[in-house]
């Protein structure tokens, strides 16, 4: 596997700098493209395009493997630190892994509807051949991408709206070129790497924006995972803003107070 990963920023004039970290199987474009116009005016954004799913030969091996390259692109080109980070859902797994890692400094680390689900190898194994399967099917047909809409309703309460049918098709259509085995690992490498409890580091506060539609369960998680969380809830489902116009305004507004815009 090459050392060179995907990195791409915006926005160099603005001061403050912010890491955009996408979910499960998706690119920075896929993931953040609705609302890049919109955090770019504020930010400084260092866009991430994890391995294999970036376009070049690169295989995602693992989240550690991942970890340590955006240390290092920090380290090199940011002085090893960035003001702000948005996980977005598996994303917020990175945050959480580059806070608790402590090689580079996160002053403001942004955890979007993130499950921060773990499991044992052998579950993981069966969840993840199950959810890679359940993706390249959505990628491949209509009737698959119906299945896996249904499975996201039924998992995290995901809603049918025009919003999502657009998001749905530009994911099935990206993880229509992306090599199976690399969907595969991504997905059981975040469910078997441990992520600490009450994650507390100096100068470093953990946002979460937690969608109220995904269900109690997960208020619990980031109380476990992160000490004193910052938890902003919304009665939104899982990461809406990025495709539903009510919600682009509400969050956006919230990142801002948090990152000392407002």
């Amino acid at each position: 596997m090459g050392d060179i990963m995907e990195f791409t920023e915006f926005g160099k004039e603005n001061r403050k700098t912010m890491l955009l970290l996408p979910g499960t199987c998706c690119s920075w474009q896929v993931n953040f493209g609705r609302v890049l116009d919109e955090l770019k005016k504020q930010y400084h954004l260092i866009c991430v395009n994890y391995d294999g799913f970036d376009g070049s030969e690169n295989d995602f091996s693992d989240m550690l493997t991942v970890t340590a390259k955006i240390e290092n692109y920090i380290l090199d080109n940011h002085g090893g630190q960035v003001d702000g980070a948005y996980g977005s859902s598996l994303g917020g797994s990175f945050v959480g892994l580059l806070i608790q890692r402590k090689r580079i400094h996160i002053h403001h680390g942004f955890i979007g509807s993130s499950d921060l689900d773990q499991t044992g190898k052998i579950v993981g194994k069966i969840q993840a051949t199950i959810i890679s399967n359940l993706l390249y099917r959505a990628s491949k047909s209509e009737k698959g991408k119906k299945r896996l809409i249904q499975a996201l309703k039924k998992g995290i309460h995901m809603e049918d709206t025009s919003g999502l049918e657009a998001m749905m098709n530009d994911l099935t259509f990206h993880i229509s070129h992306l090599k199976k085995a690399n969907v595969y690992n991504q997905f059981y490498s975040d469910l078997i790497t441990p992520m600490e409890d009450h994650i507390d580091v100096e100068n470093t506060t953990v946002h979460v924006i937690y969608a109220l539609k995904m269900g109690e369960k997960y208020e619990k998680r980031y109380r476990q995972h992160f000490k004193n969380p910052d938890i902003h809830k919304l009665d939104m489902q899982h990461e809406a803003w990025m495709f539903d116009r009510e919600w682009e305004g509400p969050v956006l507004h919230a990142i801002e107070e948090c990152m000392g815009e407002k």
